[in-house]
């Protein structure tokens, strides 16, 4: 049997204009905004080096986090969910 891709998660959603500071403005699947967020906290090492669940905030991620400085992974994709639409 084959297994059918979960369709919600394929559905492009329209980033808020915080959240297209990081992933850009047109419209992704939540699967590649979530990839683009990781690419970018990555190439700013913006997360934390003693507990890596943890991502420290920049100046465009602020927004995005509702202006908490530091959340951890789990809390990231409940926060980026707000800012799609």
């Amino acid at each position: 049997m084959v297994r059918k891709a979960n369709l919600a998660f394929m559905k492009p959603l329209q980033p808020s204009d915080a959240l297209a500071k990081i992933v850009g403005a047109k419209s992704l699947p939540r699967t590649q905004v979530v990839k683009k967020l990781w690419e970018y906290i990555k190439k700013h090492d913006l997360q934390d080096k003693k507990n890596r669940r943890n991502i420290n905030a920049d100046a465009n991620l602020k927004p995005v986090f509702g202006g908490k400085g530091t959340v951890s992974m789990f809390e990231m994709t409940k926060l980026v969910s707000k800012h799609l639409s």
